[in-house]
């Protein structure tokens, strides 16, 4: 909220960042674990504009409460929950029992601790680090009014053929040839924004976010590679990236928009000569030197007509 101060606009938020948290439940018999390993960040909006002009801090949340709060909530959850409903649980806190509060943002990204095997079976309180980061933003008013986003970072993905890329725009500074054969690896960052208005309209089902996370970090991974057998031929990074944001709009129609950041990581071809041996190791598709800087960089948002986004 921009209020007037001495002839000027002034906007102010705190919070606190990088509260990190984890939490474990057990089966009922106490033999299976359940985790989760979460870095909290909030962000409060609030009416404390007294502590910047008349060093009155008596309407601040102090930052100290904000992260003892997390703990306290992580404690209270008897039942296993996921990031964007625990989100959800300290903008309701924050929002309904500080007055001067008036907007909660709460950023939660999760550490991708997953169960592991033994023989086959899974392990009652194994756990090893994966890859790819389960994130989540929440924005909750006073009246309850929601805006919820969930996402993907680190999803890294790479293919070896059914790649090219063919009829860009030429000029005295382009060195690169075009090909219908190249290997096509990205590290996808995705973000998608859900229809839900309100507090009161989010799914009650449990753990409801955390299916939905799997299931759409599944369709962006089959859309992005095709079939098992002969795959799916990629024209450009961004013909494959719209690919992929129309079919998670498609199959999920509680999801209203999604934006997909796909930067292009060279694997380049390896040919290496001299004057006097000639080609000591000559490029048949097989030989690459990966990079990861510089690289392409391309980034789109696509949205229903009726997103708010």
């Amino acid at each position: 909220m921009v209020k007037e101060l001495e002839g000027f606009n002034f906007e102010q938020r705190h919070g606190k960042a990088r509260v990190r948290v984890g939490r474990v439940w057990r089966s009922n018999d106490g033999r299976r674990h359940f985790m989760v390993e979460w870095n909290v960040n909030i962000s409060l909006l609030s009416n404390c504009v007294a502590a910047y002009v008349r060093d009155d801090n008596s309407d601040i949340v102090a930052t100290d409460t904000m992260k003892n709060t997390v703990y306290v909530k992580a404690k209270e959850c008897s039942e296993q929950l996921s990031a964007e409903e625990f989100a959800i649980l300290l903008g309701k806190h924050f929002t309904s029992i500080y007055p001067q509060v008036y907007t909660a943002i709460v950023n939660i990204v999760e550490k991708p601790w997953e169960r592991i095997s033994v023989n086959g079976q899974p392990h009652e309180h194994g756990f090893k680090l994966g890859s790819e980061k389960h994130t989540t933003e929440v924005i909750i008013q006073k009246s309850g009014a929601l805006q919820l986003t969930s996402g993907i970072e680190g999803l890294s993905l790479l293919k070896t053929t059914q790649s090219g890329f063919e009829g860009f725009i030429r000029d005295k500074y382009t060195a690169l040839p075009e090909t219908r054969e190249r290997m096509l690896a990205t590290e996808v960052t995705a973000s998608w924004r859900y229809s839900y208005e309100s507090v009161s309209s989010i799914p009650q089902k449990s753990l409801y976010f955390n299916d939905q996370y799997l299931n759409v970090k599944n369709v962006l991974v089959e859309t992005f590679f095709g079939p098992p057998v002969g795959g799916v031929y990629s024209a450009s990074v961004q013909s494959t990236l719209l690919q992929m944001a129309k079919a998670v709009l498609s199959r999920f129609t509680d999801i209203s928009s999604i934006q997909l950041k796909m930067p292009n990581i060279h694997f380049l071809p390896v040919n290496i000569s001299s004057k006097d041996n000639g080609n000591i190791v000559k490029f048949n598709d097989d030989v690459y030197l990966p990079t990861d800087e510089p690289h392409g960089s391309i980034e789109a948002t696509l949205s229903r007509f009726w997103s708010k986004m």
